[in-house]
């Protein structure tokens, strides 16, 4: 690649319409009808999923949105994009396109999933919900998953159809506290992570799942094409003003979901790594009836090849290579800075299964320097996933600064 590429970043930014919409990229790429709040923050925007998601903005820096999400509560429209399979055959189909047992998931629950190329390698990930008996929503990254639907539903009584919904997420300490206030109950006291459920808002009936991508305390909303989806839009946002709530991009969840070891579709997988050495292994029912990819997982060396990774005084930069005296031994697929841990973190795929938490790397970082990292545990903290399941309550009001590599 021409050096002078590796500078530039792309991006989308929205401009007054001369009176002619620009019906190439209307055509491609959808639009958050929520868009409208994060306008006055100057939006800079990405891809993904084919919709436009905020990939910066104005009223707030990296740090800052780190620190909301964690102390406060964040609202992010992101670029998720349900689809919906029903009808008499949907778990059959759902059943031969993911590695994990649909069958169990009951109505009224969210279930993690990913879907897998016959060689073995991920395609894209995402969160199912089970609507109804024959009737479910796949909120999915980024990725094509409508073609590979209609690919492998031949001969099968289901319907794939994009239901034009709409996914936002009310995430941090103070979000199940703003979600009393809007439905005027007490619903958080006894709703489960992974529940889904419909509720009113100001005499909507809408989707929320009790889920997100922050690994904070935190719920998702999906608003469906009948809902007056401006008017709860401003009411979450004005009612959560109130307790310090601020419209975030992508920065907000970067640095939390990698010290969480929530991995990137695209980033942290590919179609080339499979979900056993990036750590999902734990999510494959291998003994199910035959699904795509059964027999390459079969086959697959079963060890983990992806690991956290802190590194000392600096930023590793995404897509570099990891060395141990000179030798490549690993890439950097995701990276940025912690406030709370005060180090570059990142999450790393290696070339051997044999280099795992504790080895020590060289880095090249974003302040020009080879610095050195060490590999650790994902998640990088609060192991046992007690903050997004509400058992842990403690919320950080200072950083907790890594100690650094040992000296041997």
């Amino acid at each position: 690649m021409n050096k002078a590429l590796n500078k530039l970043r792309f991006t989308v930014k929205p401009s007054i319409s001369d009176g002619e919409r620009a019906l190439e990229l209307a055509r491609t790429i959808g639009v958050h009808p929520l868009t409208y709040q994060e306008l006055p923050f100057d939006p800079e925007y990405s891809i993904y999923a084919g919709r436009l998601t905020p990939e910066k903005l104005s009223n707030a820096t990296p740090e800052e949105m780190y620190w909301k999400v964690r102390q406060e509560l964040i609202f992010r429209h992101t670029g998720e994009h349900p689809y919906e399979i029903s009808g008499p055959d949907a778990l059959k189909l759902l059943q031969k396109i993911f590695p994990r047992d649909i069958s169990k998931v009951k109505k009224g629950r969210c279930s993690y999933q990913f879907a897998c190329y016959h060689d073995g390698g991920i395609i894209t990930d995402g969160l199912l919900l089970r609507i109804n008996d024959n009737q479910y929503w796949f909120a999915q990254a980024d990725g094509d998953m409508f073609s590979w639907y209609k690919a492998h539903a031949e001969g099968l009584n289901v319907k794939i159809t994009e239901p034009n919904v709409w996914v936002s997420q009310i995430q941090g300490p103070r979000s199940m506290e703003l979600l009393d206030l809007l439905t005027k109950t007490n619903i958080s006291s006894s709703w489960k992570y992974f529940d889904w459920k419909e509720i009113n808002i100001l005499g909507e009936k809408v989707v929320i799942s009790r889920s997100g991508f922050s690994n904070e305390l935190g719920w998702e909303i999906y608003f469906r094409p009948e809902n007056n989806i401006q008017k709860l839009g401003d009411l979450i946002l004005e009612e959560g003003s109130k307790m310090g709530m601020i419209i975030t991009a992508t920065p907000v969840f970067r640095c939390r979901r990698i010290e969480a070891g929530l991995l990137s579709a695209g980033q942290d997988f590919t179609n080339k790594t499979d979900p056993y050495s990036v750590g999902l292994g734990r999510f494959i029912d291998i003994d199910k009836e035959s699904f795509i990819g059964k027999e390459a997982l079969q086959k697959s060396d079963k060890e983990c090849r992806t690991w956290g990774i802190r590194v000392e005084k600096g930023t590793a930069i995404k897509g570099k290579n990891l060395k141990i005296n000179g030798k490549i031994v690993g890439e950097v697929t995701s990276s940025t800075w912690s406030p709370y841990q005060v180090c570059g973190v990142g999450i790393v795929h290696m070339q051997n299964s044999s280099l795992g938490p504790g080895t020590v790397l060289e880095v090249n970082c974003t302040n020009g320097k080879t610095l050195r990292g060490e590999l650790c545990e994902l998640p990088m903290y609060d192991q046992k996933g007690e903050i997004v399941r509400g058992k842990n309550k403690h919320i950080p009001k200072e950083p907790n600064p890594w100690v650094g590599i040992k000296k041997k």
